[in-house]
């Protein structure tokens, strides 16, 4: 029985996709198929119900998963010692990212990591806020940038900054929409960015207990596509406070003072890691980086 077809395993069986969990893994899809077909030989059962949908788990796929999930970790904690042993920080830390680099302080952060710690390698993976938890629970982020409400206490959150963001106006707008109250700006088009998102939410926030949602609402997925949109007629929409300055004073949107929201950038990890040598460098840079950066204790859910 080989490592990697464990790995692959785990993998498959938290995305429950051949094809993602192949993309995750950088192998070839057959590639990947021989292996699990190559553990389900070794193992004597099958581990998984295949379907033109996904991948689902068998009973027996269920039962050994969390096996060879601890045998996972049990030799990724003999490695970590290896390296404390050695002095070294040496491996691949898999980062997600939001926002643009400037405001995450990436550049910084690289170059620092790579002064401090030579052998590690940082790989970046751009992200949207939502998908950036499902990543570092899945094990396909070891950590990530995010913005919005803090996690639950399965993920250790480190807080950056606060965030502002203002409603913003396409400026052929801005006569009739500058002075007019919430009422009449809530009824034109907003932009937003899909289900499950941080900016989505912080929309819905603010139209909550002011008023309904608007009946026309078109989705966006990235910052520049948003502002655009707004420079271009298409809508109004929340759009952070350093994109809208710098549009405001080139005289392509207006920024309506009537509301704002404001939410937090984090640094994000599984609280299960906490004494992962990767993750301990990578903290170490963070808060050189990031002056004031500290973990945040999640509150404790309140019973039913």
């Amino acid at each position: 029985m080989e490592l990697n077809h464990l790995q692959s395993f785990i993998a498959v069986a938290k995305l429950g996709h051949l094809t993602r969990a192949a993309e995750t893994l950088h192998l070839s899809q057959p590639a990947l198929s021989g292996q699990i077909k190559a553990l389900e030989e070794n193992l004597g059962v099958t581990l998984f119900e295949r379907s033109s949908s996904g991948m689902a788990l068998t009973t027996s796929g269920r039962r050994l998963l969390e096996d060879a999930q601890r045998v996972i970790e049990a030799v990724e904690q003999l490695k970590h010692a290896a390296q404390r042993l050695r002095g070294l920080t040496t491996g691949t830390l898999k980062l997600g990212t939001v926002l643009e680099p400037a405001t995450l302080r990436l550049g910084e952060m690289l170059a620092l990591a790579f002064e401090r710690h030579p052998q590690l390698e940082l790989e970046l993976h751009q992200v949207l806020s939502s998908d950036a938890l499902v990543g570092v629970r899945n094990g396909t982020l070891d950590a990530s940038f995010y913005f919005g409400r803090q996690p639950e206490a399965d993920l250790v959150a480190v807080a950056l900054r606060d965030i502002t963001y203002r409603v913003t106006l396409p400026i052929a707008w801005a006569d009739e929409l500058m002075t007019a109250p919430w009422e009449v700006v809530a009824e034109r088009p907003w932009i937003i960015t899909p289900e499950h998102s941080s900016h989505r939410s912080l929309v819905m926030e603010l139209f909550h207990d002011r008023s309904a949602l608007p009946a026309r609402l078109i989705e966006a997925d990235t910052e520049p596509v948003i502002i655009n949109l707004v420079e271009s007629q298409v809508g109004v929409s929340l759009v952070r406070e350093e994109l809208a300055s710098v549009s405001a004073k080139a005289g392509r949107v207006a920024i309506w003072p009537g509301a704002s929201a404001t939410t937090k950038l984090w640094l994000v990890y599984d609280a299960k890691r906490t004494a992962d040598p990767l993750l301990e460098a990578l903290l170490g840079v963070l808060h050189e980086i990031w002056p004031g950066s500290e973990r945040v204790e999640a509150a404790a859910k309140s019973g039913p």
